[in-house]
């Protein structure tokens, strides 16, 4: 894939050839301050920058600079350390002067290519050749004397140019997805630790608004299993991309749409959910499934039992298990927890709100998931 309007062979070059490879100094986080100087530090490559390119520097810094490294519009970064081979091939453009470049920082200079098709590319066709050349286990290394022979194949600096803005484009709605789907989340959070919790509401416990279901299965893969996780319910087949429950799944728990499963070993970290996409499906005995009785809103119970105060009462009725983030549920103090339930009418109000955000909240991480495709294709197709 290429743009019309150019033509001729891209050249072959190692970044030691066109670039002028350093390393920043160090600026540690308890160095960082509310005003003062820009500054990245290599750890935020991995938390903070998330698009190939960095337009607006969040960091600052107020120590001694005189001593300190400082970019040039163009520079690409990369991280000296990180936890993985894959994970420290992270390039990332700086678009701006005078940017102080911390410690564990692998600067490139380049002369007369362009550092954003240079990061798109190195995030790209180059990441394995990245990662093939860094160095350690436990923790991994790369610097300069690793990155001085990596190949790039550039074509003009013009179609670079062209190349990287067409890419960029497409992380600036990547950039407004992320914010659109943060803002969501935030208010389903909002509502359902606020609203759920209304005046002249009714003291009831769990025990009352679910009912556990015993339904087993009689022959083999009778209906499509399932899984429960902290993200949610899904196929197991679609989640893991293979079936990994026994061959042999007679005697596993079904459940229906609209009920609650649960997994008693992790449902402190938040492994509880309502089933709204599946009309009937199977899971491993291990889960808890319950129906919610009648009387309840069953889109405002499966926001309430996800709520962070209900998460807190699963660890006060969880014991420790046999590894950190095992804990074992103690069942019977789970039934006796108790919440305050408006009434039928405010449940129905509040649950409608929730749901709807939660349908605005799916079409908007599955836009975000086609924006990501997208760019990965380009990238794939525009570079050799």
């Amino acid at each position: 894939m290429r743009f019309p309007e150019f033509e001729g062979e891209w050249q072959e070059k190692r970044l030691s050839d066109i670039a002028d490879l350093s390393k920043g100094i160090g600026i540690s986080k308890d160095q960082l301050s509310a005003d003062g100087e820009p500054c990245i530090l290599y750890g935020e490559l991995y938390t903070k920058y998330k698009s190939e390119t960095i337009k607006e520097v969040i960091s600052k810094t107020n120590i001694d600079n005189t001593k300190l490294v400082k970019s040039k519009a163009n520079d690409v970064i990369i991280p000296c350390s990180g936890e993985t081979a894959e994970e420290i091939a992270t390039a990332r453009c700086v678009l701006k002067d005078d940017i102080l470049l911390g410690g564990d920082l692998n600067i490139i200079r380049l002369h007369g290519y362009d550092g954003s098709f240079m990061s798109y590319q190195l995030n790209g066709k180059r990441k394995y050749d990245i990662a093939k050349v860094a160095q350690g286990v436990s923790v991994v290394h790369l610097y300069g004397e690793h990155l001085k022979n990596i190949k790039t194949i550039n074509p003009s600096l013009n179609e670079q140019k062209k190349i990287a803005n067409l890419l960029s484009l497409l992380d600036e709605r990547i950039s407004t997805q992320n914010k659109i789907i943060d803002k969501l989340q935030s208010l389903i959070k909002g509502i359902s630790n606020r609203l759920l919790y209304a005046d002249n509401s009714m003291s009831i416990r769990i025990e009352e608004m679910l009912i556990e279901r015993s339904e087993r299965t009689k022959k083999n893969n009778q209906y499509e299993v399932l899984s429960s996780t902290v993200n949610g319910i899904f196929s197991q087949r679609d989640y893991f991309s293979k079936d990994i429950a026994s061959d042999n799944n007679v005697g596993y728990k079904i459940i229906h749409l609209h009920d609650i499963v649960l997994s008693p070993q992790n449902l402190w970290m938040g492994n509880i959910n309502f089933n709204d996409k599946f009309d009937i499906g199977i899971v491993s005995p291990s889960y808890k499934v319950f129906s919610i009785a009648d009387g309840f809103d069953k889109k405002y119970v499966a926001a309430l039992l996800k709520t962070h105060h209900a998460l807190y009462n699963y660890m006060l009725v969880s014991e420790q298990g046999a590894s950190i983030v095992r804990r074992n549920l103690n069942y019977e103090a789970f039934e006796q927890l108790v919440f305050k339930i408006p009434s039928l009418n405010k449940q129905r109000e509040i649950g409608h709100a929730i749901s709807l955000l939660k349908s605005r909240l799916e079409n908007a991480n599955l836009l975000i998931k086609t924006y990501n495709s997208q760019k990965q294709f380009m990238i794939r197709q525009m570079f050799i």
